[in-house]
């Protein structure tokens, strides 16, 4: 049985982090309790910016997510990698307790440098039923889960980001702009609820331009996370052999191209890396990924690897899995 805990997701070490690279700067991740979010609050942290990290889930007040993890287990790594964090519990539906929030963030710094929305709502999705057939209440959890609390948090928050020159807003979605625009994503509400993800930051890139701000869409690989290593009911020690013994056997769990996943600690350095550049406004309005950006700013997984997860992904469209290279995709 796969474990809950924090411990089976790799966690990044402190050598490849840009130590100091953010200090002065504020940060706010909402959806910082677990994964890609959990990941992205820490390395923020330990680059040196004070990190204020949201979540639903807190000691004895789990979310309906039913997780183990909590927003202040989220500070705790924080603070044990040198980082300054504030966990809040925050519900990013509730658009007053999120104007709260921004509040709080500008009584207590008097500035917001960095927004990082990370709420993805993947726990509510349904696959294989057609619109007609999906129930609607469950289809608009999803899209209000994934897209409204980035709206929402956005309207709240860019005010105070675009005081400040240089701000930066990152979109955490699924599947970049380019492979959403040819591929269907599974269900109807999963579709559309990413491809808006991406339509928001290319559209916040545009408000925040004239103020000196940059707004970035990005999307990780196949992310080993906890929720997913626990999923396919592998462990960071097992997920590798699981994958590859799925070679060629469709609606097999784990599917043969998690070979290529990677941890939430790939996305994290990048987009630490990312907040830490003078010249990110290159990078406003675009759409991009996690092995894209640690390509760009030269890192790795934490294993040393760079997995390029929709490369391989796509290269299955064509090619029989018996004739790729794995390796090639590391």
């Amino acid at each position: 049985m796969a474990r809950t805990s924090t411990e089976q997701v790799a966690q990044p070490g402190p050598a490849e982090r840009p130590a100091g690279a953010l200090d002065g700067k504020v940060a706010l991740v909402a959806g910082a309790t677990r994964g890609a979010g959990r990941a992205i609050a820490r390395e923020l942290g330990g680059a040196g910016a004070t990190v204020y990290c949201t979540g639903r889930s807190t000691a004895g007040s789990p979310s309906d997510y039913g997780r183990s993890e909590t927003i202040e287990g989220t500070a705790q790594l924080i603070g044990a990698a040198g980082g300054t964090a504030h966990p809040v519990v925050v519900d990013h539906l509730d658009a007053g307790a999120v104007r709260d929030l921004v509040d709080r963030i500008e009584q207590e710094q008097g500035r917001l440098d960095i927004l990082v929305n990370d709420i993805g709502g993947e726990a509510y999705v349904e696959f294989g039923i057609p619109l007609w057939d999906y129930d609607l209440q469950a289809g608009m959890r999803l899209f209000d889960a994934g897209f409204r609390t980035h709206l929402q948090t956005s309207h709240a928050a860019l005010g105070l980001l675009a005081r400040t020159a240089g701000g930066l807003v990152v979109e955490i979605t699924d599947g970049t702009r380019a492979y959403n625009a040819e591929h269907y994503r599974s269900t109807v509400f999963l579709d559309v609820t990413k491809t808006a993800v991406d339509r928001l930051a290319y559209a916040e890139g545009h408000d925040l331009e004239p103020f000196g701000g940059t707004a970035v869409s990005v999307s990780p690989g196949w992310l080993r996370s906890e929720m997913m290593l626990d999923g396919f009911g592998v462990t960071e020690d097992t997920w590798r052999t699981a994958a590859a013994s799925n070679r060629g056997t469709p609606d097999a769990v784990p599917p043969y191209e998690f070979v290529i996943s990677e941890t939430p600690a790939m996305l994290a350095r990048g987009i630490a890396a990312l907040a830490a550049d003078r010249d990110r406004s290159r990078w406003n309005t675009r759409s991009t990924s996690s092995f894209e950006l640690a390509g760009h700013y030269g890192l790795s997984d934490v294993d040393g690897s760079r997995p390029d997860a929709w490369g391989f992904i796509s290269a299955l469209e064509t090619t029989p899995a018996g004739d790729l290279d794995v390796d090639r995709f590391r």
